[in-house]
């Protein structure tokens, strides 16, 4: 449930919305030939648009303020609803059971077997998934500065924090992926609802700051942000994974689609920005897009700190040769994945397709041809599994970083 501050204050959309058009057009033009006929929001769509960016998660808002403000509800009363079910806590304040009560009544449109089918799909991209996930959905994402002040508020990331960041995703990611995971007790749930918890703290924090103002910025976690994570870990992650060479029957992404919508209701995205179909989805984080304000110092910062974070992995053997075959291979994929002007506008160097010319060939091979013949397709989902582990064991020397700790001081 969502709750426009527009509604209630005749306040118009901020500043940022649609600052920056002539920039944001140029480097979303690559996706802008995958939305079809009429690929400029409507009128309706564009104010739709524009109240997002002063929507907030209120459910999440509500526990918040009875932690924060009413002192009803502790953390240690959220933590156990969380890991126990909030039946077991005897009497639990109204916010807390109101809170858990909303997840619990599990959308009507929710099919537990496409989650599943959704699951083995994206976990079969294996080594692929947290190379498209940084180069193409997370530095992607940095061409947005209009999230970024919460993000840099601690200060301007360092590369090992950056690394940490990238970790904290890939255990998320794996967790809401994995068989079970969005079960009521499956770690993924958990999580996304954590994550949930901690953005509404973060919300809170930014806007009950003086120096936050509404008007320029939006809401420091908003709708409209909200909505364009989700399509950069749906929509564009489909469309870069299949540059690299997968394929995906209509099935398979209908059902890729279907859990990151079901991920996005758990997190608090409101039914509206829930992409049902890749069609719907491209067409929403187009429009995104080009409303989004264009680079800045932030996004530079944050691009140079991904960019060069290969160089800290440690490698038992050959590092030197490693750390630099790591960093040419995510210029490459950079440039590939986000095109001349995405990776122009963070100042990101460019570099020839090779890598994902490579990893085409590879997994046309691999999904085309060997996943075709008789045990193929268990031999390709074992082998993604063994990525997926190796590739975490690189980050942080297989560390699993806690997710996002929560705060509530003040």
């Amino acid at each position: 449930m969502t709750k426009s501050l527009s509604d209630t204050t005749g306040a118009s959309a901020p500043q940022r919305f649609m600052r920056d058009p002539i920039a944001a057009r140029r480097v979303a033009a690559p996706l802008r030939l995958l939305v079809g006929a009429a690929p400029n929001p409507t009128g309706d769509e564009r104010d739709r648009l524009g109240r997002a960016l002063m929507e907030r998660d209120e459910a999440g808002d509500a526990l918040v303020r009875a932690i924060r403000e009413d002192h009803i509800v502790s953390m240690p009363m959220f933590r156990q609803a969380l890991e126990h079910g909030i039946d077991s806590i005897p009497d639990p304040p109204d916010p807390l059971r109101e809170f858990f009560g909303e997840l619990a009544r599990t959308p009507d449109w929710v099919d537990e077997a496409k989650l599943a089918h959704g699951a083995r799909v994206l976990r079969r991209v294996g080594m692929d998934a947290s190379l498209v996930l940084g180069y193409g959905s997370l530095l992607g994402g940095y061409n947005n500065s209009g999230p970024l002040p919460v993000l840099m508020a601690s200060g301007k990331l360092t590369g090992e924090q950056t690394l940490r960041r990238v970790s904290e995703t890939s255990v998320w990611w794996r967790a809401v992926t994995a068989p079970g995971g969005l079960e009521r007790f499956g770690e993924g749930w958990k999580l996304t609802v954590h994550v949930r918890a901690m953005h509404a703290f973060l919300n809170y924090q930014h806007e009950h700051d003086p120096a936050w103002h509404s008007d320029v910025r939006g809401l420091p976690i908003n709708q409209f942000d909200q909505a364009g994570t989700l399509g950069l870990f749906s929509t564009t992650f489909l469309i870069h994974t299949r540059v690299l060479g997968l394929r995906y029957t209509r099935a398979d992404a209908d059902a890729a689609m279907h859990l990151w919508c079901y991920v996005g209701w758990l997190m608090g995205v409101d039914e509206h920005w829930l992409p049902f179909t890749e069609a719907a989805g491209r067409r929403m984080i187009y429009h995104i897009g080009t409303a989004s304000p264009a680079a800045d110092a932030n996004s530079l910062a944050l691009a140079k700190s991904l960019i060069e974070s290969p160089k800290l992995i440690h490698h038992k053997n050959f590092q030197r040769i490693r750390r630099t075959y790591d960093y040419e291979r995510g210029l490459s994929l950079a440039t590939t994945l986000l095109g001349p002007a995405g990776v122009r506008a963070l100042r990101v160097p460019m570099r020839p397709p090779w890598y994902p010319v490579w990893r085409a060939a590879a997994n046309t091979v691999k999904h085309r041809v060997i996943a075709r013949l008789p045990g193929g397709q268990r031999w390709v989902d074992a082998r993604a599994e063994r990525q997926l582990d190796d590739a975490h064991r690189r980050l942080l020397g297989g560390e699993r970083p806690p997710i996002g700790q929560i705060t509530h001081s003040g």
